[in-house]
């Protein structure tokens, strides 16, 4: 897009000079929440960037895929192993939501 290379401060002042404003915001980590699973972004280095009336986030960093533990899983575990819901749900998230190693793992 640009020829050569642009130090960051051409490039900012570009930017503004288009109308764009661009910022880093300090994170911690991201969550993007998916119907049955969660994309979690751990150190991340987030940009907002807003024109012509709109914001947009780019988000970089390391992430991981976890599954969605639902309340009738927790239940599920909880019975099946004589265990707390908050021991079978810690259960089911160290097994990324698999009912059967959560399980196993309780009655180990």
């Amino acid at each position: 897009m640009f020829p050569g290379k642009v130090n960051p401060k051409q490039m900012k002042k570009m930017m503004k000079q288009m109308g764009m404003e661009m910022e880093e915001i300090d994170v911690k980590e991201v969550i993007i929440k998916l119907e049955d699973s969660e994309i979690v972004i751990s150190d991340p280095q987030v940009s907002v960037v807003k024109a012509m009336g709109q914001t947009t986030y780019q988000i970089i960093g390391k992430e991981t895929v976890r599954s969605s533990i639902s309340e009738d899983d927790i239940k599920l575990v909880a019975e099946q192993t004589n265990v707390t819901p908050e021991e079978a749900k810690k259960a089911l998230e160290e097994s990324n939501g698999d009912l059967a190693e959560a399980i196993i793992k309780l009655q180990g």
